[in-house]
């Protein structure tokens, strides 16, 4: 059982810091967006950000302000601990 604990500790932290990483790029205004690298990250962090990304830009409109990496990160953090408070139960 630690061992899944464990696990599923580390795929959520890659997770996020691959949010982290996505984030720190749409900063950097040079950067090649067709980099294996670059299309490796949007492609892993896309299909976690586009559904938070479409509810903030309906229901919270605010601008041109992208709040969908903090809740995403927030998100993952709550997903997270109640999957490893789940698997401590067990």
């Amino acid at each position: 059982m630690w061992a899944i604990r464990t696990a599923v500790n580390y795929f959520f932290e890659i997770v996020q810091l691959l949010v982290l990483i996505r984030v720190i790029l749409s900063w950097v205004p040079n950067v090649n967006m067709y980099s294996k690298p670059v299309k490796f990250i949007y492609n892993v962090t896309e299909p976690i950000m586009e559904p938070v990304r479409e509810f903030t830009a309906r229901y919270i409109n605010l601008g041109p302000i992208d709040i969908s990496p903090i809740i995403v990160l927030f998100l993952l953090s709550f997903v997270r601990n109640v999957i490893l408070r789940l698997l401590f139960i067990l």
